[in-house]
């Protein structure tokens, strides 16, 4: 019953050996909320939700911290480009990113931080690492504050890199440093950036350097020392470097172990916002159910990239849809649910041994679904026989459990509810807004420019754009 995980900072798979018996503490890096979540971005939350639900049917007493960086220098650009203030997007893309969470079954955290709401943190950590000779104001009065990786000499071990070696640090102007690799711990307030953006420091306005937000918050919520730290393989370096750097300079042990999740790529490059290639939830789920989506995420290794292909998909979701007839087929109703149970028996009867194997050596999903998949043709064969297959529904039942995607979890309910009632309102809002413009129409065709112009306002003061094309009015929600 020993989870062994594979650490990236030891490149070795270990076996979990939490700080405090019985218990997990986990921190995994959340989004920037800068625009729509697409596929690649909720996978992280996918494999880490696996993660936390298997610690827990282990017997483990689990604390999930999972932040959410709601400021930094993306937020800015983007809520600039809109013409939208920086805080109304950032808290837009939360809501967006709340649903997408929903619509996949990722369970809450324990508790989900913001990094405007820890700026007092940010600021004493800072002082910290000043105090202790590992970061520096700069020289130039830009209010920048830079640490000092060559204060540190274990600055790249967490990525196996000399300091020579990297690429100097981007993430602020270098004429303040004393080394080009030393990163912004806090940002002086520049002229084109809002007010709003910044906030009072010893060192004048500004706001945090996007690596110490996280180690403010893991350090607020699970203390200087914690089990494991989580995120995509693309946040190994600068951020989880700087963040093991700067907390241990600090005087805290950091993590005991480092897990990094692989992309999903689209022609072989990450799903990325930059390339254009995004695949945002909803238009997914315009294809399949939320709970294939996820059958079809959690089925491939968390460490293994995934190249994404509407085939792969549809093939997850036939699958999904296999196992699925063979719980109604064997009259397994919503009562049958392993979520109650856990708390009070971890080790269940339920479980293959195979499948149980399976998740212990490091997340290993693609194995454990092929219990799953065994499983069911165990249970078709027996139906087939017209024997009696309890026994097997049950495991199978419990499997999707734990894997996230039993067919009759509430969380499935919940968000096809939820899809159903805003498709309703958009059909509403489309019905209204058409009546509207049809008045519009046959104003403007009257000649009647005061009554046109009053009704596009009223269009317009609902939030609601109006463009006039040769085919006709079309509409947008601004």
């Amino acid at each position: 019953m020993t989870i062994r995980l594979y650490d990236t900072a030891t490149r070795e798979v270990r076996d979990f050996v939490p700080l405090e018996a019985g218990k997990a503490s986990l921190y995994v890096c959340g989004l920037t909320v800068q625009s729509e979540p697409h596929v690649g971005h909720v996978r992280s939350a996918v494999n880490f939700d696996v993660l936390q639900r298997w610690l827990r049917f282990r017997g483990h007493d689990v604390t999930f911290i999972r932040n959410i960086t709601d400021i930094d220098d993306k937020i800015l650009a983007k809520s600039a480009e809109q013409g939208r203030p920086w805080y109304n997007l950032a808290y837009a893309m939360k809501i967006e990113l709340d649903k997408a969470y929903a619509a996949l079954n990722v369970a809450p955290p324990t508790y989900e931080p913001a990094a405007t709401g820890h700026i007092p943190e940010m600021i004493v950590l800072i002082e910290e690492l000043i105090a202790r000779g590992h970061a520096y104001p700069a020289a130039d009065a830009s209010g920048d504050v830079y640490f000092d990786v060559r204060s540190w000499p274990s600055y790249g071990e967490l990525t196996h890199q000399g300091i020579d070696d990297m690429e100097p640090a981007a993430d602020a102007d270098p004429r303040g440093k004393r080394d080009p690799r030393d990163f912004a711990l806090w940002k002086g307030r520049k002229e084109s950036e809002p007010t709003t953006a910044s906030w009072p420091s010893p060192w004048g306005a500004g706001r945090p350097g996007w690596h110490i937000e996280c180690s403010a918050m893991a350090g607020k919520y699970l203390g200087p020392a914690f089990d494991i730290h989580g995120g995509g393989v693309d946040l190994r370096f600068p951020h989880h470097e700087n963040e093991q750097a700067q907390s241990r300079a600090a005087g805290g042990a950091f993590a005991s172990y480092w897990m990094h999740n692989a992309w999903i790529t689209t022609a072989g490059e990450k799903m990325s916002k930059s390339l254009g290639n995004t695949l945002s939830i909803p238009a997914v789920l315009q294809r399949v159910r939320g709970v294939e989506l996820r059958f079809y995420m959690v089925a491939a290794h968390y460490r293994s990239h995934v190249e994404f292909s509407d085939q792969a998909l549809d093939e997850a979701a036939e699958g999904y849809r296999r196992i699925e007839s063979f719980l109604e087929r064997a009259g397994v109703g919503r009562e049958t649910s392993l979520v109650e149970e856990v708390a009070q028996q971890p080790s269940r009867d339920q479980i293959p041994d195979a499948f149980a194997a399976a998740l212990d050596d490091d997340l290993g999903t693609p194995a454990a679904v092929a219990v799953l998949y065994d499983a069911v043709r165990e249970g078709n064969r027996r139906l087939a026989a017209g024997d009696d297959v309890t026994d097997v529904a049950a495991s199978v039942a419990a499997m999707l459990e734990v894997l996230g995607v039993h067919p009759h979890d509430p969380a499935w309910a919940a968000s096809a509810s939820s899809n159903d009632t805003e498709e309703r309102l958009t059909a509403a809002v489309d019905v209204l807004v058409a009546g509207l413009l049809d008045e519009r129409t046959q104003a403007r065709a009257d000649k009647d420019w005061a009554r046109a112009d009053a009704i596009r306002d009223r269009i317009k003061s609902a939030g609601i754009e109006v463009t006039d094309t040769p085919d006709g009015p079309t509409w947008t929600v601004s």
